[in-house]
């Protein structure tokens, strides 16, 4: 091999080893092996700035418009009001979950459809009587499985079309293709969830559980109107620094102050919550001025217009992941006071200052009403969820966000226009119709997707234009010993391990290229394999940290990480099973 093959190759692997044992987030690795690949010449710059102009990576971006105004007017809402219910059973509650969670996979992203049904799955199990372990993970899977039914199921689908009409134009796909596959594979993983899934899941306690009980990780003092404290501000009282605790909200005269800062003048009479270990309980009875709370009901349990009790999940990309709550200073970047946190279904114990935050921790956080908006779309929460009277959207314009999708859906199916064009005519109405606003359509481009997908392809152009592409796909044809079933396989097996360890575009994208060399040194049409990549990069049921929507359940759902193999082993094999035995058949070698 060329010298720029070996420099191609070395730099992919360092970038699958970044990406697998880092924490640093795939875009920032992925743009800075593409600068690097460039500042050796191994690219030239059109080669690195390809992706930018992809035209999957500008239908995604105008379908995150498209589903920020389904979100914005309530559409999911709608959808999981009317069908839910109240069915008797767990089977029945599976199959009322599920198969609407698998038909709006197939049309809507399926991030935001799993982070709007997580709190209403979570109040929908309390009147069943049902553990929520019993169905978060069924509905990520769920949510996956959906993806694989249409062209625009998932991003990498479009993003791997879009390389494939790069490469041969003439082999372009229409938009419900892949539903011959699709369906099957989506059928059989519902039975599989629906029948199997559950007697494979052990006993879990969520989040949900661990923090049902405010009196375990609060206490609660007041200021003696007679005493020291009064007029005394926050830091002047020494209740700042305190060793195990922090002082989350000052209830006073029907009113509360929450995310107390050090300059907050006592009263006579406050009522102070304070979060922390019931050790701390010493510590504040040696502050003079300060009795125990002589009111009954936890102030935490009251519902204030002033604050929101909120949960949220830690992102992998949090940059608190590793860092003592104290030490990183989140009440001052956030605006929110932390209360507890849980941990693989456990409130971790101890002093909470101390915690050092990971990923899938679920926070119960004390916040101002602006937190949810300002942070709904922040990479360091994979999902935020108020806990006490969330507020449900208006929905007058749902039917307008879903006729707005579903023309789109028409346009691109019956040919009119071409999938990127009826995405953008899509995108525009709903700007117009008002159905999203520039703000929330701003807020819902995942600017780290799109960006990891754009940076992809220039690392496939490196592998593809440096003859590394040729190289390994020699090896790989080796190992397969010509035969293009075997080669097949290779490939599925390949793109799903991929894809558990990394993200399903970058997997999707970096190896196209090897597939497309192997297809054509073979002498077959390339298009069982593209196809495989797109299923084998959507089979993300290994683990929580291969697909996003695993990770928002996996603390919610108090889910441990064997728990994914557990029931997301033979998942992938199942699913693997019928997509291998049905790609050949629709599109022969």
């Amino acid at each position: 091999m060329p010298l720029d093959a070996w420099l191609s190759l070395s730099i992919v692997t360092a970038v699958f080893l970044l990406m697998a044992l880092t924490r640093l987030g795939p875009d920032i690795i992925l743009l800075g092996a593409v600068i690097l690949l460039l500042t050796l010449g191994v690219i030239d710059p059109e080669q690195a700035l390809s992706g930018f102009s992809s035209t999957g990576l500008f239908t995604v971006a105008f379908l995150y418009v498209l589903v920020a105004s389904i979100r914005e007017t309530g559409g999911i809402d709608l959808i999981i009001r009317y069908v839910l219910g109240r069915p008797r059973g767990e089977g029945r509650a599976l199959s009322r979950l599920l198969l609407p969670v698998v038909a709006l996979s197939g049309f809507v992203n399926n991030t935001p459809v799993v982070a709007t049904y997580i709190p209403a799955v979570l109040s929908w199990a309390r009147r069943l009587t049902l553990p929520p372990h019993r169905l978060l993970m069924p509905l990520s899977f769920a949510s996956i499985l959906g993806g694989t039914i249409t062209l625009f199921g998932t991003s990498t689908n479009l993003v791997v079309h879009g390389l494939l009409l790069e490469r041969a134009p003439q082999l372009g796909m229409g938009l419900f293709d892949i539903a011959w596959v699709g369906v099957p594979v989506a059928v059989v993983g519902l039975v599989y969830l629906i029948l199997v899934g559950p007697r494979l899941l052990p006993k879990r306690r969520g989040a949900e559980a661990a923090f049902e009980n405010p009196r375990e990780f609060t206490i609660e003092m007041e200021v003696d109107a007679s005493g020291p404290l009064v007029d005394s501000t926050v830091e002047e009282a020494g209740l700042r620094h305190l060793r195990e605790l922090f002082l989350v909200e000052i209830e006073r005269g029907g009113n509360v102050v929450s995310v107390v800062g050090p300059g907050e003048r006592l009263k006579g009479g406050d009522r102070l919550v304070f979060a922390g270990t019931s050790d701390g309980a010493v510590e504040l009875q040696q502050i003079r001025g300060l009795i125990p709370s002589r009111h009954g009901e936890s102030s935490i349990e009251k519902d204030f217009r002033e604050r929101r009790l909120v949960e949220a999940v830690v992102s992998d990309q949090c940059q608190f992941v590793g860092q003592r709550i104290r030490d990183g200073h989140f009440r001052t970047l956030y605006g929110a006071a932390v209360l507890a946190v849980c941990r693989g279904g456990e409130r971790v114990a101890g002093n909470l200052g101390q915690v050092r935050l990971q990923p899938a921790d679920v926070l119960l956080l004390e916040a101002r009403p602006p937190f949810i908006e300002r942070h709904r779309q922040s990479r360091d929460f994979l999902l935020i969820s108020q806990v006490n009277g969330a507020a449900r959207p208006v929905h007058e314009k749902a039917w307008l966000a879903w006729s707005i999708l579903a023309g789109v859906v028409g346009l691109a199916a019956l040919g009119v226009t071409s999938l990127m064009n009826a995405a953008m005519l899509g995108a525009a109405l709903s700007l117009v119709t008002g159905c999203c606003s520039v703000g929330a359509a701003k807020r819902g481009l995942d600017t780290q997707v799109l960006l990891t997908i754009a940076a992809s392809f220039g690392l496939g152009a490196a592998l593809e234009h440096s003859g590394a592409a040729s190289a390994l796909a020699a090896g790989v044809l080796g190992l397969a010993d010509g035969s293009p079933w075997a080669l097949l396989v290779a490939v599925y097996v390949l793109v799903s391990l991929l894809t558990s360890v990394i993200t399903n575009n970058a997997a999707a994208v970096i190896t196209f290229p090897i597939v497309m060399a192997s297809a054509e040194s073979l002498g077959v049409s390339p298009m069982p394999y593209v196809v495989a990549v797109m299923f084998a990069a959507s089979a993300s049921f290994l683990t929580p940290i291969g697909y996003q929507t695993n990770l928002m359940v996996h603390g919610p759902g108090g889910y441990r990480f064997s728990d994914f193999l557990r029931v997301g082993g033979p998942l992938n094999l199942v699913t693997a099973g019928v997509a291998l035995a049905l790609i050949p058949r629709f599109w022969p070698f």
